[in-house]
């Protein structure tokens, strides 16, 4: 990835896509020691989005959920050579609203809890790399986490296979599989892209897809 010493800023945005529903985000971290260097880091998170599910109690009909997201964690990141660990926790506001009304779903208004996340980045070698993160709320709670490993090619990004999943309490659960490219660089902004197949616990299954950039300062 393309990176300068004297970085403290990245900015980050994306939109991920999927058949059931659709989130865009975006945000910041803040590392005053530097991007790339051991230290304090904060994150800031706003995004927005869409999901269907299939209410039992309205008599399994596709609900349809609009969610407003933000959060700010505050965080450490541990540096080893070219493995970058970073951990945060914070606070997280989401707001949830539904149509048709579901008067069951714990999660309709707006609710503030604890967020804890962790984000890992290694290259093993100059050819290879590894990415993961996980994140927990109290909000729901929800849990999701991610696992991707690529090749360097041409010298100018990665490329490789990604599993992922998300859980909202004990009524959702979504899990993926998939191919990734990350740090292509277009000027002073890296793309990343992934593509693959979705499948969750209401039985529905369908193709994902995520574009995501990262500027830094």
């Amino acid at each position: 990835m393309f990176r300068r010493d004297d970085d403290t800023l990245l900015f980050f945005s994306g939109t991920d896509l999927w058949r059931q529903g659709s989130f865009s985000f975006g945000g910041g971290v803040w590392s005053p020691g530097g991007i790339d260097r051991e230290g304090f880091a904060f994150k800031l998170l706003a995004g927005a989005g869409t999901y269907q599910y299939l209410s039992g109690t309205l008599g399994d009909i596709e609900v349809t959920g609009r969610q407003f997201t933000g959060f700010a964690m505050a965080g450490y990141r541990f540096v080893r050579d070219k493995l970058f660990v970073t951990v945060f926790a914070g606070v997280d506001s989401q707001y949830h609203w539904f149509t048709p009304y579901d008067p069951t779903n714990n999660l309709r208004g707006l609710h503030t809890g604890i967020r804890g996340a962790i984000e890992l980045w290694y290259e093993p070698n100059a050819l290879t790399m590894w990415a993961a993160d996980a994140s927990v709320t109290s909000v729901g709670p929800s849990y999701s986490a991610r696992l991707a490993f690529g090749w360097r090619v041409f010298d100018s990004f990665y490329i490789g296979p990604e599993v992922g999943g998300f859980a909202g309490g004990d009524s959702y659960k979504q899990w993926r599989a998939g191919i990734h490219v990350t740090g292509f660089r277009t000027s002073t902004v890296e793309w990343s892209l992934a593509a693959g197949w979705a499948s969750d616990s209401g039985g529905h299954e369908g193709p994902y897809g995520r574009v995501g950039l990262i500027a830094r300062r």
